[in-house]
């Protein structure tokens, strides 16, 4: 069983930097993929980006590539989404995502597990 719970989010103004993380518990993500997603209101879910195990391979979608950044920190069990330049429409709930087979793929249907996802509202 493995269990992601995000945290970080919150309130900024445009222009601002946020870090989100997930961390996972009940097993270390040995050879899993991370991804994170967003769902703005009335919106479909997202990609975001995506990270291997080793953190060499990395995908991130077009619209956000060059402003958010994705890691992970293998000890600690975690993966981080680096944001900046934040707009209103990067408003939403963000989610992180792990897929033991290692694709880090954009595709959500391929991820198993998945947390409850953290709220990032930017707005002035």
């Amino acid at each position: 069983q493995v269990s992601l719970v995000e945290s970080g989010g919150g309130v900024v103004q445009p222009g601002d930097s946020l870090r989100v993380s997930c961390t996972a518990s009940g097993r270390t993500l040995h050879m899993y993929a991370v991804a994170w997603f967003r769902q703005a209101p009335g919106k479909e879910r997202e990609f975001v980006g995506a990270i291997s195990w080793t953190g060499g391979g990395t995908t991130t979608a077009s619209s956000m590539e060059g402003r958010f950044t994705i890691s992970r920190d293998s000890a600690k069990n975690t993966a981080y989404l680096q944001m900046s330049s934040l707009k209103p429409e990067d408003t939403g709930i963000y989610y992180c995502a792990a897929d033991s087979l290692g694709r880090h793929s954009a595709d959500r249907y391929v991820y198993q597990y998945w947390g409850q996802g953290t709220q990032v509202t930017v707005s002035s």
